[in-house]
């Protein structure tokens, strides 16, 4: 009995010691990619609005489409085959791209499970991994738009007490029979489990009604703030929102750390400064992200990416240089910066006077993995210690990060002096391919039948003036408008202001053609810049006196992206009387209803009542969102009737 029992000792742990060493050689990994029959079908570009060179690109040259038959003529001469060459900086247009693209949409972190697990410590706390699978695993195979997770152990974020059991609304989505969240990959790396984040956490949904995916469409009620503020390291993530210097938070003068001139400087105590950056993170109403490093706390809502003809990019169009209109710059800068905060030690000490040793040793001194925690009582500097384990000890960061010709300073095309790297692609593929691939999207239905005529809704369209700005086959006229102008809460238009000091001129790049990592003596191209203005190049930076501004939207899919406006501060529920503004709609797991959220766009009693809502919550005044401005009224007090104003509503829904 002993012999037996040592032997089945002796076979489990064999078996245990072998597969410990064949998750460290075969580094597993999960992500979801829904199946093309779980996903919602787009619809048809009504309205006869669709043109056959929107559907025939062949090749893209700096934002530039050329249609099959005019790339077919130009190859047959020697000119056009130098014009439309990788060499020259031009991008085939074609289905393995929008395969590439569809499936990093939904796999490709760039590394970012590094920084998310190791260093933010996403799910080393109350939130753990353990505790999701658990939640995934209770759907029995069911879909969800908001997984309720128990937390592992006590925690008070803010103001409030959660507690273990407790089950929280993240708003991560799972598919019908998916093993993980949507845009939530699971990897064993090193033996370690982590998870990271791709595209389609944010903009790919799971819809209750037809129970499918729907791509391209904001997640509007993912937690973003609540999920980083129980992270165990949310420190690491403090020029994303507003704190106070970091000598404020010293307690012990004797934890410091030795600067790049030599001087010592005292540590931020972690805790303090933990239980301010979590105050502030659980403020984010559902469905908001930070995405700027401007030390102010002010997330704007997750938009949507149906991107055809919505150029430029971003909610102040500073996206708008390069391939794809800038599309592709979008896309790099949502990995070189927001999801590893460390890429931004290069701009430490011009944007936020901090040492880059003082910044390194704040994000890492309580850093959720040992192995990548600092201790200033080493005497090792920051940058040293970290330089140990950096996997990509040419970029700055934990990502998989290429410098630009121009780094350690920023371009129009890449603002963060980086670009993204994937394994197995070339120069910017990853980028390009996502602008394929998105640019292919188009909204599924949404709002029900029609109730009124379309001719009607698209005559009070034009009689309001709306197709001033939202004109084209897109709604919009492709510009940047002066924050002053729109009259919207002003903060996010100044969120680039102090980057200007670290940007230079011309962008350059490598050829897309460029194989990965670049051969030495690689040339650059410069990138055209032409075409754009020099106005709207100022609103979209902020530059000298400018106080920014934002582009105007295109108005594809309204049906899926409620609330409206840049701070999404215009939100009503399905109930209008009692379901008003952020505190009576997200904050309360209400989804804001399309339809009675666009009438408090135009109506200004009902407009006036969602900002009351909004200005009664301390918090989203701290967020700074309040729905304010845009007052283009379309109600009986500027001369329409209750049936014009619904057949403009209905008009917009059905676009």
């Amino acid at each position: 009995m002993v012999k037996a029992f040592r032997w089945c000792l002796f076979l489990v742990l064999s078996i245990g010691i072998i597969g410990v060493l064949a998750l460290r050689v075969w580094n597993p990994e999960y992500a979801y990619v829904p199946p093309t029959h779980h996903v919602l079908p787009a619809g048809e570009r009504p309205h006869g609005l669709r043109t056959a060179a929107e559907e025939d690109v062949a090749w893209d040259l700096w934002g530039r489409s050329y249609t099959k038959q005019e790339a077919a003529q130009l190859l047959q001469t020697t000119a056009g085959k130098q014009l439309l060459s990788p060499a020259n900086g031009a991008v085939e247009v074609n289905e393995r791209m929008k395969r590439i693209g569809r499936d990093l949409f939904y796999t490709e972190t760039f590394g970012n499970e590094e920084y998310i697990t190791d260093v933010l410590g996403i799910v080393n706390g109350p939130l753990r991994i353990t505790n999701i699978a658990q939640a995934v695993l209770a759907l029995k195979g069911q879909g969800t738009n908001n997984l309720r997770v128990a937390l592992a152990e006590d925690v008070t974020l803010g103001s409030r007490v959660y507690h273990k059991g407790e089950l929280v609304d993240t708003g991560l989505d799972v598919a019908p029979g998916g093993l993980a969240p949507i845009g939530m990959p699971v990897k064993v790396k090193q033996g370690r489990l982590k998870v990271g984040i791709t595209c389609a956490a944010c903009h790919a949904a799971y819809d209750p009604h037809s129970k499918k995916v729907v791509e391209g469409v904001p997640n509007l009620d993912l937690n973003s703030g609540l999920l980083l503020a129980l992270s165990t390291n949310s420190s690491s993530y403090f020029t994303h929102v507003q704190i106070k210097p970091l000598a404020q938070y010293v307690r012990d003068p004797t934890r410091t750390v030795t600067t790049s001139n030599g001087q010592q400087v005292a540590l931020p105590d972690p805790a303090v400064m933990e239980q301010d950056i979590d105050a502030m993170l659980v403020q984010w109403p559902p469905g908001y992200f930070d995405s700027m490093y401007d030390g102010v706390n002010n997330p704007t809502q997750i938009p949507d990416t149906f991107t055809r003809g919505g150029h430029p990019y971003g909610w102040n169009g500073f996206a708008m240089q390069g391939p794809f209109k800038g599309l592709s710059s979008l896309n790099n800068n949502v990995h070189t910066l927001n999801s590893d905060a460390l890429s931004e030690m290069n701009y430490a000490t011009p944007l936020y006077k901090i040492d880059v040793e003082v910044q390194l040793a704040t994000m890492l001194q309580h850093a959720a993995n040992p192995s990548y925690r600092y201790d200033p009582r080493s005497g090792q500097k920051p940058s040293a210690f970290f330089n140990q384990f950096d996997p990509t000890p040419l970029a700055p960061g934990l990502n998989n990060l290429l410098p630009a010709p121009s780094y350690p300073k920023g371009t129009l095309l890449s603002p963060s002096a980086l670009f993204t790297e994937s394994e197995g692609l070339r120069m910017n593929e990853g980028n390009n391919a996502l602008s394929v691939y998105q640019n292919a999207l188009n909204p599924p239905p949404s709002g029900g039948a029609a109730l009124y005529d379309q001719a009607l809704g698209r005559r009070v369209f034009t009689r309001a003036g709306c197709a001033g700005c939202h004109a084209g086959a897109y709604l919009t006229n492709n510009r940047i408008i002066p924050v002053g102008e729109i009259g919207t809460e002003p903060s996010r238009a100044l969120a680039l202001k102090q980057l200007n000091q670290v940007l230079v001129e011309p962008s350059t790049i490598y050829p897309p053609d460029t194989p990965l990592p670049v051969p030495p003596g690689t040339k650059t191209l410069t990138v055209p810049k032409a075409h754009l203005e020099r106005g709207q190049i100022q609103l979209a930076y902020a530059q000298g006196n400018s106080a920014g501004g934002y582009k105007v939207k295109h108005l594809r899919g309204l049906g899926w992206s409620a609330p409206y406006l840049h701070d999404g501060g215009v939100a009503v529920g399905p109930h209008a009387e009692q379901e008003l503004g952020i505190p009576g709609t997200l904050k309360r797991q209400i989804a804001p209803d399309p339809r009675n959220s666009l009438r408090a766009l135009l109506d200004r009693d009902l407009r006036r009542r969602v900002i009351a809502a909004n200005a009664a919550d301390p918090a989203l005044r701290q967020v700074h969102v309040q729905g304010i401005g845009h007052e283009k009224w379309v109600d009986r007090a500027a001369g329409y009737t209750k049936q014009e104003q619904d057949a403009l509503i209905d008009y917009l829904l059905h676009f």
